[in-house]
């Protein structure tokens, strides 16, 4: 497996925690890269307990919110479960907006995020 320079992935038991390495996630070729090895998750390396922490997150573009969504969908589609974590309030708020809090199992912090895995 390559190294992910988009992510870093960190294993607690049978759950990926993966974090993010940009704080803004805008530009169209970092996204794809970022769909990319968010996809191999699923698709290579059948992970099945995900846990995505935006900690270090501080803007997401709608196109990143379309990989995210897109990245929900094939995990579904591999039976892997999928929750979110540490998102920050102002990134919370379009998540609102738009009800992908109704799409997303979203928690306060990882700790919350392991549990219900």
């Amino acid at each position: 497996m390559s190294t992910p320079r988009r992510i870093s992935i960190n294993e607690s038991g049978d759950i990926s925690v993966v974090t993010f390495n940009d704080s803004k996630i805008i530009d169209e070729q970092e996204i794809q890269e970022l769909g990319q090895e968010l996809y191999d998750l699923v698709e290579r390396d059948n992970r099945a307990k995900i846990v995505l922490n935006f900690g270090e997150v501080e803007f997401l573009s709608s196109a990143a919110l379309g990989k995210l969504i897109s990245f929900e969908k094939k995990s579904r589609g591999k039976k892997a479960k999928l929750v979110l974590t540490n998102i920050r309030p102002e990134i919370y708020e379009v998540f609102m907006i738009t009800k992908l809090t109704k799409l997303f199992t979203i928690k306060d912090d990882e700790a919350d995020a392991l549990a219900v895995l």
